[in-house]
């Protein structure tokens, strides 16, 4: 009866191990509002000086509403940022869980230097040991910028699925 006993404790301390397991390896998926957050985080809310960038630092276009000289609302930036990112999410949405890297990497330094870059290279071929490849886009004007490089490495952490 004590064996007995036993094999059943052990059959249900395994089955619970089993059951555990799943959520420990578990992936965790970025969300778009952290993706948002980041962006806002590091863009910051620009104002009229900075022309053609407004709101979060969405570049005004030929034949866009926007006036020179005219602050948007927090409400207007957010939800331009917003439109802006969904849209970049559907053109790298056959990278699948990368789509939001990709998306947020294109915010800020633009669709063509994205599509130029190496990580697509990488992605493409199935490599997905892209860390450092991704937190090189670090530069402004030819030399590494510390605060890009941490908004890479932040980008990267929070939005990259292992």
């Amino acid at each position: 009866m004590r064996k007995f006993l036993f094999i059943i404790i052990l059959a249900i301390i395994s089955m619970v191990g089993l059951l555990a397991k799943p959520a420990l390896t578990q992936k965790r998926v970025p969300t778009f509002d952290e993706a948002v957050a980041v962006i806002k985080k590091y863009e910051g809310m620009h104002s009229p000086k900075h022309w053609p960038l407004v709101g979060y630092g969405h570049k005004v276009l030929s034949g866009e509403k926007y006036k020179r000289g005219v602050q948007l609302s927090e409400k207007e930036a957010d939800r331009l940022l917003r439109s802006d990112l969904k849209k970049l999410c559907a053109r790298y949405r056959s990278f699948g869980p990368d789509s939001l890297l990709l998306a947020v990497l294109a915010y800020n330094i633009g669709i063509g230097n994205v599509g130029q870059s190496s990580i697509i290279t990488k992605l493409k071929a199935g490599n997905r040991d892209i860390k450092d490849t991704y937190v090189a886009h670090c530069r402004y004007r030819g030399k590494v910028n510390s605060q890009i490089q941490r908004r890479r490495h932040e980008e990267f952490e929070l939005l990259y699925v292992h």
